[in-house]
């Protein structure tokens, strides 16, 4: 149906959108950026996501955000309108543990990331260490192995405010053992945010910790295919199933990766600016199909 590099579904008619709604039967959403930015909803992405299910779609919220188990993501969408439950989260905190317990791992984890990793981690029986600060000491360059802890058997990171010197240094001295692992969240640069204020993401911590280590991590969020490996028992479709994003070097990425149909909105990382470029340019990965927002597409029903 859509053949153009990048087609925009605001310049189809009302067959051709009805076309493209009976191409899916499962619909991946990443969150933020897509269907709410920090704690406010974008207009009419409830409404559009709840419309997929109403249709008989099957839902799931895949996000990278690693801060939050599912029961706390699953009531955000909640409280901003989205009908969500907590089996249809599929957030990197989730699946840090879910992969570690699917590996059958038994010893520690050293944790460069917050309580929503540590919680998920303890749900599934994982013990887990270096949640919150480790303050930089003036004679930061004298610690010892004593200091450190030697259950640890592997090493995961995701997102940390916290984030310090000291922590590198743990991280980089455990990952020198080669049986200890490396697992990362996602490696986004950054969070979409309301204002121009830049908020680094877990990419910039997961470089770091990689360059310190001199090893590479095994990355399980978008765009990385886990997701889809872990979804495959639910019986998922990958010719059916559509990846909805806001960013191309994760989110369509990931959709292109697995085989998915994709939809680009403009509401978070790439901008009117950025679409612009990468299709003049046929930078990939091109998104399928792109809206300004998700909220658009009732309207284009409507019409």
């Amino acid at each position: 149906m859509f053949k153009s590099a990048v087609y925009n579904l605001k310049d189809a008619g009302k067959e051709q959108v009805q076309e493209f709604l009976n191409s899916f039967d499962t619909v991946l959403s990443d969150c933020d950026g897509v269907l709410w930015i920090d704690n406010n909803a974008i207009p009419g992405s409830a409404d559009t996501m709840n419309y997929f299910r109403k249709l008989g779609k099957r839902i799931f919220f895949v996000t990278n955000n690693s801060t939050k188990i599912r029961s706390d993501f699953s009531l955000k969408a909640q409280q901003l309108g989205f009908i969500a439950s907590e089996n249809e989260i599929l957030s990197t905190s989730y699946l840090v543990a879910h992969y570690l317990k699917s590996i059958g791992f038994k010893r520690k984890v050293y944790l460069i990331g917050s309580n929503g990793i540590g919680d998920e981690l303890k749900a599934v029986g994982i013990e887990h260490v270096g949640v919150g600060p480790d303050h930089v000491k003036p004679d930061f360059k004298s610690m010892q192995l004593s200091d450190l802890d030697p259950e640890v058997g592997a090493v995961v990171v995701g997102f940390d405010e916290h984030v310090s010197y000291p922590k590198f240094m743990k991280a980089a001295t455990y990952l020198n053992s080669e049986d200890c692992l490396f697992i990362a969240t996602n490696t986004d640069e950054r969070f979409p945010k309301a204002s121009s204020i830049v908020v680094p993401g877990s990419g910039t911590l997961v470089r770091a910790v990689e360059t310190c280590s001199e090893r590479k991590a095994l990355v399980l969020g978008k765009p990385n295919e886990y997701i889809r490996k872990f979804l495959e028992s639910s019986g998922l479709n990958p010719a059916r199933t559509l990846m909805i994003g806001d960013r191309c070097n994760t989110d369509i990425e990931f959709g292109v990766r697995c085989g998915f149909q994709t939809l680009l909105v403009l509401t978070g990382v790439t901008s009117t600016k950025d679409l612009e470029k990468i299709s003049k340019d046929k930078i990939e990965p091109l998104p399928d199909v792109v809206l300004p927002k998700l909220g658009d597409l009732l309207s284009l029903i409507e019409t």
